[in-house]
């Protein structure tokens, strides 16, 4: 009887062990199929006015440019600049051996002078008379004529002086001088030189460096988007800050001084399909000089409630379309397709997948998929930034 009791006993003791070690591994084996959360690294989506800008390539161009011809024919009997020197408008460049002009100029001052006095003999002629006429003392024909006569010198003295004035132009453009201030190139012709009126060949160029213009191009299509995003309010216009144009030399360097844009041509160029803007910028360092290539940040517009999405956080799925992981309400990762505008520094402008709040995986994406548990912590924008 004993022997009975202390079998069953053991017996009972045995089947508890094997019930719980079969509990104990069940547990264990729920446990490990449940999926970990795996903690990632996030960005919460902050939307704020961001003033956009679009870097456009240009060349730059003189503000003015003078060709130093002669306007008479004649010796260059002295040149009166420095080549490569600053002049100012007015500033004689030339002298054309001016003795001929001096010549004619004589002449038609004597040819004045000789109608003047032609004028008082028929004046004074014609007045007498015209009393004697009324005495029937000449006959009507001897008046005509004598006051015919007078006329006739008043019309010789205005070609006469109208043939001493064009002595004197001819004269004073015997010193050849500037139109404009400017800087002059090299002489094309030395002292002794003979030089003809209107001759095809610029004797020298002035040119005017301060200001400058800078002539941008911009595709046409990139101008018909961006009229129609200001059209529907997608972007604001501030038309003080849309003027200001930022330059970028071609070393890469920043150029100190803001321009202007000053007009846009209004037909587009059919061999490159853009159209031409113009920007004009002061110059006093003549850092900038005609045919140099630069770079034009100018401004477009301000986007009200931009998304900016650090570069990291966004890949490419199969199709090449942007996306990026994105954590759920319920700590779960969605995948976004986003439409993308361009890039603002480190970050990409996203126009459409992405809203105010959204919370985008950025640290720790090659441990995650679509529908797995995460667990988020917030990731400083500026560290981001520096791992970019």
């Amino acid at each position: 009887m004993q022997r009975s009791r202390t079998a069953l006993f053991v017996l009972t003791a045995l089947i508890g062990s094997v019930a719980l070690t079969g509990c104990d591994q069940a547990a264990e084996s729920q446990q490990a199929s449940a999926p970990q959360a795996v903690p990632v690294g996030v960005i919460t989506l902050k939307s704020q006015a961001l003033t956009l800008k679009k870097e456009l390539p240009g060349r730059v161009s003189a503000f003015q440019i003078a060709q130093i011809r002669p306007q008479v024919s004649g010796i260059v009997q002295s040149r009166l600049f420095k080549e490569g020197a600053q002049v100012e408008k007015g500033q004689a460049l030339y002298q054309i051996d001016p003795a001929t002009f001096e010549a004619d100029l004589a002449a038609s001052e004597a040819a004045v002078a000789r109608a003047e006095a032609s004028i008082a003999s028929t004046k004074s002629k014609a007045s007498r008379y015209s009393e004697l006429l009324k005495i029937k003392a000449v006959s009507q024909q001897d008046y005509d004529e004598a006051d015919a006569a007078q006329k006739q010198a008043k019309a010789e003295l205005l070609t006469a002086k109208a043939q001493l004035k064009s002595a004197q132009i001819n004269l004073d453009y015997s010193h050849v001088s500037s139109p404009i201030s400017g800087q002059i190139s090299k002489s094309s012709v030395t002292v002794g030189a003979l030089v003809s009126a209107n001759q095809s060949t610029a004797l020298a160029t002035v040119t005017q460096l301060d200001p400058i213009y800078v002539d941008l191009t911009q595709s046409s299509n990139e101008l018909t988007q961006l009229k129609k995003a200001i059209a529907s309010g997608t972007l604001s216009v501030d038309s003080q800050s849309q003027t200001d144009v930022e330059l970028q030399m071609e070393d890469g360097s920043a150029y100190p001084l803001k321009g202007t844009l000053q007009f846009s041509e209004v037909t587009v160029d059919p061999s490159t399909g853009s159209v031409t803007l113009r920007a004009k910028f002061p110059n006093p360092d003549k850092l900038l000089l005609p045919g140099m290539y630069v770079r034009a940040s100018v401004v477009e517009g301000v986007k009200q409630n931009a998304i900016l999405v650090p570069q990291r956080g966004v890949s490419r799925n199969t199709k090449g379309e942007p996306t990026a992981m994105v954590v759920s309400k319920e700590n779960t990762v969605e995948s976004r397709v986003l439409k993308v505008d361009r890039t603002i520094g480190s970050n990409w402008l996203v126009t459409d997948g992405l809203a105010d709040g959204d919370k985008v995986i950025v640290e720790g994406l090659q441990k995650i998929r679509p529908g797995a548990p995460v667990s988020p912590s917030e990731v400083s924008p500026s560290a981001t930034a520096d791992k970019a």
